[in-house]
């Protein structure tokens, strides 16, 4: 018998394969993605209108008009939504344009370096480890990577280049280390990582404290001087926005993780030990190399991060702060995005838009930021629980399939 297809045959191979993309978009992680976003914002909403003055002051009286609290609880959430929208996507009151799209070219802004490092952080889970150490891997990136933007004479379309290389080298050794002391001792990688971020900010602390190193000449605060014009990476849009190219690296980079992961060797080598070292030791597969490869891109791409705001968003000078935060948040990006490439860039968009939505909703309306970060970690509690939502809304899981009746006698 002929191995081929026959087109009834195929036909219903498409028709099983159509069947299952809806069976993960009703009952996977898309929905659940999307379930853990309406349930945080709820929650977001009972906030706003808890700790609104006018929502306080109404209730006060609520049963003489309650009327007068239920408006108030609308104003007040519609009020900071809409705030957000106009922060983070579009701000409609604008009568141009262009000045009404800066806003999302905020939010772009803002998930740039989240995207690269959620892309270091989600390529280490698929590996089976927990990088910790995105602060120290993206301090170095950006300390190498900025002296370089301003130690560095060389012509404009080669600068940053090699600050981008030297950069992404840093963070990869930073990264490497942690996998060696992982791979060949059995250190954890979680207390190694987060040790590594304490010794990796006071060397960079040092660093910028000390003259003739990255110190600013005649400063006496840690700081560097600013990047040199022929480092910066250029803007995408003009000068009256901060998108710059970094946005498209970290597109290219997302693109060129999938790939790794996805179709290379290596990232199927990377996958195995992920799923069950044993096994892949077992196949052949030499886990502590694949261990310390991972861990060494992993703190390339968070590098890249660090060297993404240097030359691109904070070009006024290095400072011991310049990760703000990135490392941490983005492992939450990470877990948001399952770890996969692709959502990835989805959920460093959403946190991006975030960023951006929540100094809005804190200038024009008077909430708290705090209230955006519960907001974000609430999604993350709820996608990392994914039992208690198939619970709540009783949702099968993906793939399964219903349960037959039983026909009575």
């Amino acid at each position: 018998m002929s191995g081929a297809l026959t087109g009834d045959e195929r036909r219903e191979q498409e028709r099983a394969r159509w069947r299952a993309a809806v069976r993960e978009i009703l009952f996977g992680n898309v929905l659940i993605v999307l379930i853990a976003i309406v349930l945080a914002l709820i929650v977001g909403s009972i906030l706003i209108a808890a700790t609104n003055e006018q929502v306080q002051a109404a209730a006060r009286y609520f049963f003489a008009r309650p009327g007068d609290t239920f408006s108030a609880i609308w104003t007040a959430i519609s009020g900071a939504y809409s705030a957000f929208f106009q922060g983070a996507i579009y701000n409609f009151r604008r009568p141009e344009f262009t000045a009404g799209i800066r806003p999302l070219t905020e939010t772009l802004t803002f998930a740039t370096p989240l995207i690269l490092a959620g892309l270091g952080i989600g390529l280490t889970f698929r590996a089976g480890l927990f990088n910790i150490g995105g602060r120290g891997q993206m301090l170095f990136g950006a300390a190498i990577g900025g002296w370089v933007g301003f130690a560095l004479p060389l012509p404009p379309v080669i600068h940053p280049i090699v600050a981008i290389v030297l950069g992404v080298a840093a963070g990869a050794a930073w990264g490497a280390l942690a996998g060696v002391l992982k791979a060949y001792t059995g250190a954890h990688e979680v207390i190694v990582t987060i040790m590594l971020n304490y010794v990796a900010y006071y060397i960079v602390f040092w660093m910028l404290s000390t003259p003739g190193v990255l110190q600013q000449p005649g400063s006496i605060n840690p700081k560097s001087p600013p990047t040199l014009e022929s480092a910066v990476l250029p803007e995408l849009f003009g000068p009256q926005y901060r998108l710059h190219a970094g946005f498209l690296i970290a597109i290219a980079a997302v693109i060129g993780v999938w790939w790794l992961l996805e179709r290379s060797s290596l990232g199927f080598r990377m996958r195995a030990v992920g799923e069950n070292p044993h096994a892949a030791r077992t196949a052949g597969i030499d886990v502590k190399r694949t261990t310390v490869l991972a861990m060494l891109l992993s703190g390339g791409l968070v590098g890249l991060a660090g060297v993404n705001q240097v030359l691109g968003t904070e070009t006024s000078g290095i400072t011991s702060g310049v990760d703000a935060g990135i490392g941490f948040d983005a492992i939450t990006v990470a877990l948001l995005g399952r770890s996969r490439p692709w959502g990835i860039l989805a959920a460093a968009l959403l946190f991006g838009a975030f960023k951006a939505g929540g100094f809005s909703m804190q200038a024009a309306e008077g909430i708290p930021i705090d209230i955006i970060t519960v907001v974000q970690a609430l999604i993350v509690l709820f996608i990392a629980a994914p039992p208690l939502i198939r619970a709540l809304f009783r949702l099968p899981q993906p793939g399964a399939r219903p349960k037959a009746k039983a026909v009575k006698a």
